[in-house]
């Protein structure tokens, strides 16, 4: 007999730093089964573990735990399980500071946490290079031991196999590291509806669900290219996944809420990053998007069907974030007339003082924001009758100390430099780390055996 219960999968976050008010009212504002909170980039990580670094007890995205201190009460009397990557780097202290704020907020049984670790990799690298897995960059080919001295952080992109282990343990708050934006929403779909493993169709349908849900509001009618000035965004409804057990599922929203869900906005979402469309790899299967059906149904339902899917690779994909030099950026706004002949006036006399001083650079990049800095465009015909510009120079070098000189030449240009300048007033710029991405590959044999589910009583 076929199963006929929907199971409603809500987005709540896109990114760290997204709207905190969003995962409140997805849980406030109608029934769902499960919270999904994407919080993780590859650039994202690095921040992560230079936190871990400093401070044992960071390494997560700190938000989520004042977040679900609120909700707890909703999520036990709503009986809504959450699903999140906010362990970053540091699952264990993610799961330490929810115990802690959780031992003050008043709810009628325990919430159940579960965290999942061994998705980091960093303590492990000379070993696993040692063992023969080179972690070759997958776009140049080159070894990682050319830049191991300078890796700091190295985590493997896991899928739903622990998720589906902390929802069989009762787990109300599941917090993972590194797992796969789309296993967020493909895990509590598989659990609830029982998919094997090597039901790659259903699976690969759950992956479609997790593609359009990872990313927030954007499913909704946020940054919306589609008849986007009549989107009302100011309390925007973020994307539902209503599923069925055959895989099919309908992308919908809150009535009570902004925001819109057409086949417009359902469909810039699924070819958002998106490369090969045929080849679209996770860790449990890889989907084909060329066999997505769309049909919009009308009021904010967006029937999605018919996705096929194949059999999982033998490998994980690695994020390696790297010490790459270092770079600061600066700027200046000029106003008319000429505005764009002071500025480019202005980056001349820069770049004279810095050859003068004999500083030497990887990369200085000069924008004329206003003037067709955007779009990658030098200014043209009617740029010098525009009322302002803004210039922004960066710069970017393997050593500190040219980049350290090069934030104390803007300053002077206010004074020693074309009229009409203003915008200095946050002072002079920053001198931070590069970090590069190195995208790599490992025989999943060798994560997916150091994989492991705690549960904790909160």
């Amino acid at each position: 007999m076929s199963d006929p219960r929907t199971v409603r999968v809500a987005s709540g976050q896109g990114f760290w730093g997204d709207w905190q008010e969003a995962p409140k009212l997805q849980v406030r504002s109608g029934d769902i089964d499960y919270l999904m909170l994407d919080y993780l980039a590859e650039i994202t990580m690095s921040i992560l573990q230079k936190q871990r670094v400093k401070d044992p007890a960071a390494g997560y995205a700190r938000d989520f735990v004042p977040l679900i201190l609120d909700l707890a009460p909703d999520l036990v009397s709503g009986g809504v399980r959450v699903v999140t990557n906010a362990g970053g780097v540091n699952p264990a202290a993610c799961r330490d500071a929810l115990v802690r704020g959780l031992a003050g907020v008043e709810t009628s049984r325990p919430l159940r946490i579960a965290i999942v670790t061994g998705d980091d990799l960093m303590a492990r690298l000379d070993e696993l290079l040692g063992a023969g897995h080179s972690l070759r960059n997958m776009e140049t080919g080159a070894p990682l031991e050319e830049i191991r001295d300078r890796v700091y952080s190295a985590n493997a992109y896991i899928g739903m196999a622990p998720i589906l282990e902390a929802l069989k343990q009762e787990a109300d708050v599941v917090v993972t590291g590194r797992s796969t934006d789309t296993a967020l929403t493909y895990g509590p779909l598989a659990h609830e509806f029982g998919w094997a493993e090597d039901d790659w169709d259903r699976l690969a349908a759950g992956v479609v669900a997790g593609h359009i849900n990872e990313c927030g509001a954007q499913a909704a009618g946020g940054n919306t290219l589609f008849d986007w000035e009549s989107v009302d965004l100011a309390i925007p409804g973020y994307p539902i996944i209503e599923a069925a057990a055959d895989g099919s599922f309908v992308v919908t929203k809150h009535p009570s809420l902004g925001g819109r869900v057409t086949w417009a906005t359902v469909t810039e979402q699924l070819v958002y990053e998106m490369g090969d469309p045929a080849d679209y790899i996770t860790p449990d299967c890889v989907a084909d998007f060329g066999t997505v059906a769309v049909r919009d149904e009308g009021g904010d339902r967006v029937r999605i069907s018919g996705v096929r899917g194949g059999p999982r690779t033998d490998l994980l994909k690695v994020s390696i974030a790297y010490h790459a030099g270092f770079k600061a950026t600066g700027g200046l706004t000029y106003a008319g007339p000429d505005a764009v002949a002071k500025a480019r006036r202005a980056d001349s006399i820069l770049r004279a003082r810095l050859d003068r001083a004999g500083l030497r650079f990887d990369e200085i990049r000069t924008e004329y924001v206003g003037a067709g800095a955007c779009l990658g465009l030098e200014p043209g015909p009617g740029a010098g009758e525009l009322p302002e510009v803004g210039l922004r120079i960066g710069v970017r070098a393997a050593e500190r100390a040219p980049v350290e000189a090069f934030t104390r030449e803007i300053a002077p240009l206010i004074l020693a430099g074309p009229p009409t300048v203003t915008g200095f007033a946050g002072g002079r710029p920053r001198v931070q780390d590069v970090m590069a991405y190195w995208p790599a590959l490992i025989d999943r044999s060798a994560v997916e055996t150091e994989l492991r589910v705690e549960v904790t009583d909160a």
